[in-house]
């Protein structure tokens, strides 16, 4: 039984997808919030980079015990976008000796919609800790591809939880996405799969109920306004949403809800397959 590991260093968490005889056996994440600090600063935080390093080395020793043949990581917008990202990279090297691919902003928008698409029409947006993605295909031809450095840990340190900062940040953001072809769109990303798990009710996680749940703007709206009233140790008691993310989740739903009025869409599809599965399939390791 042919058995690999892809670990996805994010702005907001550090995750782990392992595959065996080509079947996702299993995810799991942990939120580090390596992307803490940097809108400000322009650096990774010295604990923000130690904590992330020890949950990537702790992820290869998961692999390498479950077996793992080959394991392979790959870091996004906060590495990327660091002025001290090699610190980062040097930390798991010298934890694990893991070699982590950085990669562009425009290669997270590819292997995302590789990941969620696998070739078919339509496109992703991308809700990350540090970036947004959108990205469009058609006949397997891209249409239009676009990073921008937006996510919710970067919103969350500059206007935390005061919706009407918030509400201005993203208006103003979202000018940046301009002229994107009309398409049916999936959201994918914590962001979007945690909306989804409010939207549903979700006590648990379920990826089988999140895959193909079109997220409207009305359940959308009610999220928002959910996360805006309720503290987050109040949304992790009752959600399967952990408190962590819940902590910045209300940035990103207010951020969608603005790219939605923009794109002019009535809702989005939500897909728990991602950039993970993206790696993977370019890596032919799925």
């Amino acid at each position: 039984m042919k058995k690999i590991a892809v670990i996805d260093v994010g702005s907001n968490s550090v995750r782990l997808m392992f595959v065996a005889d080509g079947k996702i056996l299993y995810k799991t994440l942990e939120i580090t919030r390596l992307g803490e600090g940097l809108a400000a600063s322009g650096e990774l935080q010295p604990a923000a980079i130690d904590r992330s390093a020890a949950a990537v080395a702790n992820f290869y020793a998961q692999a390498k015990a479950d077996g793992a043949e080959r394991i392979c990581a790959f870091a996004t917008a906060a590495v990327r976008s660091a002025k001290n990202g090699q610190a980062f990279l040097s930390a798991v090297r010298s934890l694990c000796g893991l070699e982590v691919e950085v990669i562009s902003g425009e290669e997270e928008a590819e292997i995302g919609v590789l990941g969620a698409l696998r070739g078919a029409d339509g496109g992703i947006i991308d809700i990350g800790g540090a970036s947004t993605e959108i990205i469009v295909q058609k006949s397997g031809e891209i249409l239009y591809k676009k990073s921008v450095d937006v996510g919710v840990v970067r919103l969350h340190d500059l206007c935390g939880r005061e919706i009407e900062r918030l509400t201005e940040y993203c208006g103003s953001a979202a000018n940046a996405f301009s002229e994107v072809p009309q398409a049916t769109l999936h959201a994918i990303g914590g962001t979007a799969t945690s909306l989804a798990s409010i939207a549903l009710r979700l006590k648990e996680y379920d990826p089988a109920k999140i895959t193909g749940y079109a997220l409207t703007w009305d359940s959308l709206l009610e999220a928002t306004e959910y996360l805006a009233s309720a503290p987050p140790e109040r949304v992790a008691a009752e959600t399967c949403v952990p408190q962590k993310r819940a902590e910045v989740l209300l940035g990103g739903a207010v951020w969608l809800k603005r790219l939605l009025e923009g794109l002019r869409l009535k809702e989005v599809i939500v897909s728990d397959a991602d950039n993970l599965e993206g790696f993977a399939i370019k890596k032919g390791l799925l």
